[in-house]
């Protein structure tokens, strides 16, 4: 927020303000975000808007959930696969998971509904379709463009990391920041019990941790209960070392009336519980020799660090980028020859697969990921299309576990 002294204008720390006063800037925002988009669509984007909106398939029965940002559908199968946990006990559940056949049984009697998807990414919204019911309203567009948002019960979306800058104006001021702007814009419309939101570690000392702080005060003028939390991912049975802030909010008046407040559900694996979940498990009886891997030189930048775990080991953090990819385990370690330099022994030197990160990001074999399709473009091309939607995806048992507290409240207090 900025004051006027002649032509000097001065920032103000909205760490200073009430919390009436972070509703009032936070409803300002929103109304000129949505004269901006008034500018931004056509009539006939607002026709095919209503269009789609009509023939939403909700179900009254079932826990309703519009997802944002919801790429190739990590955080949705994470959901989904929680449904399944509550309703038929986690070994049924997690066993089904290995087969699309069983899975897709078992998805036919499970109670959550995918209402309204949205993502820019084409690939990610290909796989998206080619693996979630076909009853899903899937929104290829800019969120930017979208002026209506449909009623749910749960909202899911990992927004970018905002930008922030410690001496300027809130969040909110910052034009960088208009995704995680419009993704209070929704909230505010859809109006969900829950809403769950991943983003990434760093969010947590941004700015010494401002803006974090500025984010769940805008959160809660929008009417919600917020809570953040770190977690890794290999706490959870995820063969990788993914640390990740999950912001939970509860609509106030379900905070108020049951008194609910989310609590980060205990680790599952690790000291005096089950063992870590190692590379040998998850991709050993993979074949060495893989067709889907991004081949090219490596930069300095990759080799200034360790690229290479071991078998008993988890993987390093799959990026989103075939290039970044972690290497195989099997062979010799990486040696570091000088500051900043690692070098590759061995005849055995390559990539984590499409298929072996997406296992690392406990995908199930049958989860299959668009490559575009298109033909005028390299095989690599085509390989990093996957790689991205996997490196951007909240690995499915982090998900899974996170929200399964959440599923359960719903199933048993709201449908």
């Amino acid at each position: 927020m900025t004051t006027n002294e002649g032509e000097k204008k001065t920032f103000v720390s909205s760490l200073t303000f009430t919390p009436e006063q972070v509703e009032s800037i936070l409803l300002a925002k929103i109304r000129e975000e949505n004269e901006i988009l008034q500018t931004l669509i056509t009539e006939e984007d607002k026709v095919e808007e209503k269009e789609k909106l009509k023939n939403l398939h909700y179900d009254n029965d079932k826990i309703n959930i519009v997802s944002l940002f919801s790429g190739a559908g990590g955080l949705d199968l994470g959901v989904e696969l929680a449904c399944m946990v509550n309703q038929f006990g986690e070994e049924m559940a997690y066993n089904a998971f290995l087969n699309k056949e069983d899975y897709y049984k078992l998805r036919e009697k499970v109670k959550c509904n995918f209402l309204y998807s949205n993502d820019m990414f084409t690939s990610a919204n290909q796989t998206y379709v080619n693996n979630f019911p076909k009853t899903v309203t899937k929104i290829t567009k800019d969120i930017r463009k979208i002026s209506e948002f449909p009623k749910c019960n749960l909202m899911l979306g990992g927004f970018p990391c905002p930008g922030f800058s410690s001496s300027g104006p809130r969040l909110l001021d910052d034009p960088r920041n208009f995704l995680y702007v419009h993704y209070i814009r929704a909230l505010m419309q859809s109006k969900p019990e829950f809403f769950v939101a991943e983003n990434v570690k760093g969010l947590l000392t941004m700015a010494k941790g401002k803006s974090l702080s500025q984010m769940i005060e805008d959160f809660q003028a929008a009417g919600y209960f917020v809570t953040a939390h770190l977690v890794n991912a290999r706490d959870y049975g995820v063969p990788q070392l993914r640390e990740r802030v999950f912001i939970i909010g509860v609509r106030n008046d379900i905070h108020t009336k049951y008194g609910y407040q989310y609590q980060v559900p205990e680790a599952t694996h690790g000291k005096g519980k089950l063992p870590y979940v190692t590379l040998k498990d998850t991709i050993g009886d993979l074949p060495l020799e893989a067709e889907d891997v991004f081949e090219s030189d490596y930069s300095s930048m990759y080799m200034s660090r360790n690229r290479k775990k071991n078998w008993n080991e988890q993987s390093f953090t799959i990026q989103a980028s075939g290039r970044q990819a972690p290497m195989h385990p099997h062979g010799q370690p990486m040696i570091k020859v000088d500051k900043d330099l690692f070098e590759f022994q061995g005849n055995f030197n390559r990539r984590l697969s499409v298929r072996e990160a997406a296992r690392i990001q406990t995908f199930p074999d049958w989860f299959k990921f668009s490559d575009g399709s298109k033909l005028d473009v390299s095989k690599n091309h085509k390989l990093n299309e996957q790689y991205k939607q996997i490196g951007n995806a909240v690995p499915v048992f982090l998900a899974e576990k996170m929200v399964r507290p959440i599923i359960s409240f719903i199933l048993n207090n709201i449908i």
